[in-house]
């Protein structure tokens, strides 16, 4: 068992689902499917059971993932007991993020961070994205995780990853057991959507209209699990990341994919303000993305 085999593992059991969770390894789907065949036939058991919507860890899969969690946590450690030892960093890092990003576990990256350099005071606040923008080019944030591809203009960014969105619904409802939606499913429907500073919001919007999908937006939350209750007590439907219809606070829920003409897609970033790197800290924080692990769809 390698380490590359235990990244692919866990990602896999987060992601539940290969294409998401061999694109956010950085990887093809052919050569994490062929990794993970391969642990099996070493360890001689079946790690996963899989279906056309969904894969789930076997009872020898449970049993080898917190392993493959310390194996990772202690490459990880070792890597930044190095970095420590070897490159002091101080000063101050201001770092931004919209909720529940899905592609990057922005808890665990600023944990890492603080553990390699551990005299940098890191100063964080969660925001909608728009909000965080604005933020980042007045100067108050040296780094903002971002769900909008609106707005960045010239600000640096790199693109960390993307994945579709999908309507989530009450089993009962109407368009529950469809495979995938006409837009003109949508007219009519109540909606429950983030403000408007939220990255979905204005692309739940503007993709909709676009399609004469005219909505009524009846309740506007600040919080992911917020917005999954009200849809799951039937006040109405959500366009939201498929990442968040793996949350287990959505189980119940039934996730419809959109038309695949003109379908929107959740796209995370990292933006980086224009301070002068030689006293941010921002690209220390931003070299630990390359092998920071998949986030469990829970989060």
């Amino acid at each position: 068992m390698d380490l590359r085999q235990m990244e692919y593992l866990v990602a896999l059991a987060d992601a539940r689902q290969f294409t998401r969770a061999a694109a956010l390894s950085g990887v093809s789907q052919s050569g994490l499917s062929a990794a993970i065949r391969g642990l099996e036939e070493e360890l001689g058991a079946s790690l996963f059971t899989r279906t056309t919507r969904r894969v789930e860890p076997t009872e020898a899969g449970l049993a080898l993932l917190p392993h493959a969690r310390a194996m990772l946590a202690q490459q990880a450690a070792a890597r930044d007991a190095v970095v420590q030892a070897t490159h002091q960093v101080s000063g101050s890092l201001r770092v931004g993020s919209e909720q529940c990003l899905g592609v990057v576990d922005v808890a665990a990256l600023l944990e890492r961070f603080h553990r390699r350099h551990p005299l940098v005071e890191i100063h964080f606040v969660q925001a909608g994205s728009h909000e965080l923008l604005a933020r980042v080019r007045d100067g108050d944030l040296d780094v903002a995780f971002v769900a909008t591809t609106d707005g960045l203009g010239a600000l640096p960014h790199t693109v960390l990853g993307s994945e579709p969105l999908v309507l989530v619904c009450p089993p009962e409802h109407r368009l529950a057991q469809r495979g995938r939606l006409d837009w003109s499913d949508l007219v009519g429907e109540d909606f429950v959507d983030f403000d408007p500073s939220w990255g979905a919001r204005p692309v739940n919007d503007a993709t909709c209209a676009a399609h004469g999908a005219h909505r009524r937006v009846r309740f506007t939350v600040n919080d992911v699990h917020t917005l999954l209750d009200l849809v799951d007590r039937g006040l109405g439907v959500a366009l939201v990341p498929q990442h968040v219809a793996a949350k287990p606070q959505a189980a119940r829920l039934a996730a419809v994919a959109l038309p695949q003409d003109g379908a929107p897609s959740w796209v995370v970033s990292a933006v980086t303000g224009r301070r002068d790197h030689g006293v941010s800290a921002a690209p220390r924080l931003l070299e630990l993305l390359a092998d920071e692990p998949v986030p469990a769809a829970g989060r």
